[in-house]
């Protein structure tokens, strides 16, 4: 069973990517379930639309994650409702719409279980994740309700991830974190037999303040008065992910391979 799971897809550059080259993706590594976080997808790089959501499920994204920036297009509150297929974190401050996890059926008919989580240090508050991660695992089982079980969780801090994947270990298939746009370099098996990375980067222009315009964003950070709003970089986007090949039998994973391909940074896959 092979899951690839994609970084925080950001601005024009990073649909781009996307929707060139997931399809040949797909098919060279033989990938039977896509999930990307698409927070960051609309073109000013905050939020995700319509339009995206359905670009990217048409170049074989089969769940969208998202986190701190979801409702940023006003849009996404009306169509997340009927959109199943595009999570909001599961411990948002309640009422909210949508879902934050659900099951899936992938190519090959296996079920899996996704849910999105966002960290509470640093962040937008929301309900407590380690409450919120506890319930569900206690209702989501691996193996009985689902084959296959992945985390997105959206968060600052490496303490807090890494905390998330410790709890996880030996309970579902992989654990990522996403929201930092740069990747780590542990990607691993933990002991008990769940993939985990830190973050997995983005796929947006690395050439870049974390996918925003350099010289604007150092203005910012200088306080010139000079500086605009925000807005992303232009170029070429680099795609960062980790592709997860999971175990029939248990549920859990055999390789945790970190993805990044194309644009500035040095290739692996």
């Amino acid at each position: 069973m092979n899951i690839l799971i994609l970084g925080d897809i950001f601005g024009i550059p990073g649909v781009e990517a996307i929707k060139k080259n997931l399809p040949k993706i797909i098919i060279k590594k033989k990938i039977n379930f896509v999930i990307a976080n698409g927070e960051n997808a609309a073109d000013n790089g905050l939020g995700i639309t319509k339009k995206n959501a359905e670009d990217f499920f048409n170049a074989g994204i089969d769940v969208i994650t998202s986190g701190n920036h979801i409702w940023d297009q006003k849009e996404t509150q009306n169509f997340i409702e009927k959109e199943k297929r595009l999570l909001r974190p599961e411990n948002s401050l309640k009422p909210v719409p949508g879902k934050g996890s659900n099951i899936f059926v992938a190519n090959n008919k296996k079920k899996i279980a996704v849910i999105n989580l966002m960290g509470n240090v640093f962040m937008k508050k929301s309900d407590d994740v380690f409450v919120a991660a506890k319930k569900f695992i206690s209702e989501v089982k691996l193996k009985k309700n689902a084959d296959f079980i992945v985390v997105d969780f959206h968060g600052e801090i490496t303490s807090e991830k890494m905390a998330i994947g410790y709890f996880f270990d030996g309970k579902v298939t992989a654990v990522v974190g996403t929201h930092t746009h740069v990747p780590t370099s542990d990607n691993r098996v933990l002991n008990k037999g769940t993939a985990y990375q830190t973050d997995l980067g983005m796929c947006g222009v690395y050439n870049s303040v974390i996918g925003m315009n350099g010289e604007n964003s150092l203005k910012k950070f200088f306080k010139d008065t000079s500086a605009q709003r925000h807005f992303p970089a232009e170029g070429e986007a680099t795609i960062s992910g980790l592709l997860v090949e999971g175990d029939h039998e248990s549920g859990l994973a055999k390789k945790a391979e970190q993805i990044i391909l194309g644009g500035s940074l040095q290739e692996r896959s």
